[in-house]
């Protein structure tokens, strides 16, 4: 475990006739050191989520641009991309989630380089590239970031149902999986429907793209464990708490295994990254719809090291205060936005994820530290 301080770079969002946030963003990623990366002639994978439509709390293209334009000055050659999901939406395939990309503003004009989808027209073109990990020996990455030479994140750092939170972790290690490799994500992070808060309404089994739900003779959601692949779909969806994440010890493998695709996807290869907190919403962008944020918007990061910038993240957002008519104030039956201040909001929304594994993992096997030096710009 390195002892070493690594440095995560924070700009808040006030701005001025002279400086907008486009500007801040380049200015950040410039004092960072992003310009001693050698981009000449190199292929530089984005990887960014591009929502899904219906969401709102995605990472805005403007941002890509100017990331893409910084990285084309700089000689390389940018692409944003993104690979396909497990579960059934509109990002499941390639043309599908290439539509997606469009209509959320990502494409050759607005984002001014090309999207490309990592893993191909069904999410099989992938590159298996081996770890020998705790729990995975080799990761299924997809083609498109694995053929890269330089791989950057952007990352919207928000709550999720899986993981605790969505950080640069898991925008790399579950992102640039092939639907093969979340396959192999969740396996053993598989949900359970607590009965007494189903009604019935059957958003679960009309959503599951594996057939894995169907109501029992009691009209109660049931799970068929040997069709369940785990994707987490029906715990986001259900909007009355009745799929749940089955225990801590799945949710920590999964943790545990993305640290280790995480690690695949940077292996050998330079890379840097950058992170927004705005918009926390306390549920990944994978879905139509994003509930209000539970924070308000705190700043962009930017680091060499994506344990430390998750870290840094998850300390300000723990920090911060809570802002009204929320998930956590409506789950914690108070209104009072300043005894949110240094609670773990990421627990609270989601009290059976510790979040702090995939950190801890991430550190043990060599990705980077938790330790860091917050620099204010």
């Amino acid at each position: 475990m390195s002892t070493t301080k690594s440095k995560v770079y924070f700009t808040d969002l006030r701005t001025n006739p002279h400086s907008n946030l486009l500007d801040k963003v380049e200015r950040l990623a410039k004092r960072a050191g992003i310009e001693n990366i050698d981009f000449k002639n190199k292929f530089v994978a984005i990887k960014i989520h591009f929502g899904e439509p219906g969401n709102l709390a995605y990472i805005r293209p403007n941002y890509a641009a100017r990331v893409a334009q910084l990285l084309r000055s700089l000689g390389g050659k940018p692409f944003l991309t993104d690979s396909n999901t497990l579960y059934s939406g509109r990002r499941a395939n390639a043309v599908d989630h290439l539509q997606s990309a469009m209509e959320n503003g990502f494409n050759p004009i607005s984002a001014q380089c090309q999207v490309i989808i990592a893993d191909g027209l069904k999410g099989t073109d992938y590159r298996e590239i081996e770890i020998d990990g705790e729990c995975c020996k080799s990761a299924k990455i997809g083609t498109a970031v694995a053929d890269a030479d330089i791989i950057i994140s952007m990352t919207h750092f928000k709550g999720h149902e899986m993981t605790g939170f969505g950080g640069a972790l898991k925008n790399l290690g579950m992102g640039a999986a092939s639907v093969g490799g979340k396959l192999e994500l969740h396996s053993s992070s598989k949900p359970f429907i607590n009965e007494p808060n189903c009604t019935g309404c059957r958003i679960c089994v009309k959503n599951c793209a594996h057939g894995a739900l169907s109501l029992n003779s009691d009209k109660k959601a049931s799970i068929d464990y040997a069709l369940c692949v785990g994707c987490g779909q029906c715990v986001a969806l259900c909007q009355f708490d009745a799929a749940q994440v089955e225990n801590d010890s799945t949710t920590e493998d999964l943790n545990k295994k993305i640290a280790e695709y995480t690690w695949a996807v940077l292996k050998d290869k330079p890379n840097f990254h950058l992170s927004f907190i705005m918009n926390v919403s306390p549920e990944c962008d994978c879905w139509n719809h994003n509930d209000a944020a539970i924070v308000p918007d705190l700043g962009i990061l930017a680091s060499f090291d994506p344990v430390a910038l998750d870290q840094a993240c998850a300390d300000l957002v723990i920090q911060a205060p809570s802002v009204g008519n929320n998930r956590l104030h409506s789950d914690c039956n108070h209104d009072n936005h300043d005894l949110m201040q240094g609670k773990d909001k990421f627990r609270l929304a989601h009290p059976n994820i510790d979040w702090r594994v995939a950190l801890e993992h991430a550190e043990k096997i060599g990705i980077g530290t938790r330790q860091y030096e917050l620099i204010k710009i």
